[in-house]
């Protein structure tokens, strides 16, 4: 009797672990952790050859900006970064004549606000619309000629050479020089000349200055004197 009861008990544990393996592999495994927000400069970090590029974006705090308007937008953003090369072939001190709201505009000039896979910029317009503003004096042509990408500034001309990063969302392309805008590097026109002052009209004589410079006039002419002659019989007798 004992032993039948250790069988069943025997049974009962055999069946009841069956069980439970078979709810534990049936059950889903758990989803990945959600990805943390995009960051720019860690990306550009990684990719290890943008460091004047990420120190500009930190100096003018738009590093962050980029950050927040990509948790905030539905339209992405392009992002064009020039390398340390391209940096360094801008001419001595071309980056310490700036002020700091042209700094601003310069990087705000490589950031487009909508994101553009490789293949739509085949279907975009130019000039793209960056975030420097738009216009003849921040013109931003990009076309495609075969497998390149030719963008002109009205100063420079590049490609795009790489793609450092892609999703749906952002994309970031590396530039072999540093796109110069017209606002920002050509002499900007001089100002007007201001206009003459308008001249002054001469008073109208008035009746009494006109009879004192008639007066005048005649008080220089030299007065004609009378010499009388002698007449016969009137003279000293003799």
């Amino acid at each position: 009797m004992e032993r039948l009861q250790h069988l069943l008990i025997s049974l009962y544990l055999l069946i009841l672990s069956i069980n439970l393996t078979t709810i534990t592999a049936q059950s889903p495994a758990p989803a990945p952790a959600p990805p943390g927000p995009t960051n720019v400069i860690k990306i550009l970090k990684k990719a290890g050859h943008f460091k004047t590029f990420i120190r500009l974006l930190k100096s003018t705090q738009l590093d962050s900006n980029l950050n927040s308007q990509l948790g905030n937008t539905n339209n992405g953003l392009t992002i064009l970064a020039p390398s340390d090369s391209a940096f360094s072939a801008l001419k001595t001190g071309t980056l310490r004549t700036l002020t700091d709201q042209e700094k601003v505009e310069l990087m705000q000039f490589h950031i487009v606000p909508m994101f553009i896979s490789s293949s739509q910029f085949d279907t975009v317009s130019s000039p793209l619309k960056t975030h420097a503003g738009s216009g003849a004096r921040f013109q931003l042509n990009v076309t495609a000629s075969g497998n390149s990408l030719n963008i002109s500034t009205g100063l420079t001309n590049t490609t795009i050479s790489d793609t450092v990063y892609t999703d749906t969302h952002l994309a970031i392309y590396q530039v072999d020089k540093v796109l110069l805008p017209l606002d920002i590097f050509t002499p900007k026109p001089p100002p007007p000349a201001p206009a003459p002052a308008p001249k002054l009209k001469e008073e109208s004589e008035s009746p009494d200055d006109a009879v004192s410079k008639k007066d005048i006039s005649s008080a220089k002419k030299p007065r004609n004197h009378v010499i009388g002659t002698a007449c016969p019989g009137f003279g000293p007798r003799s």
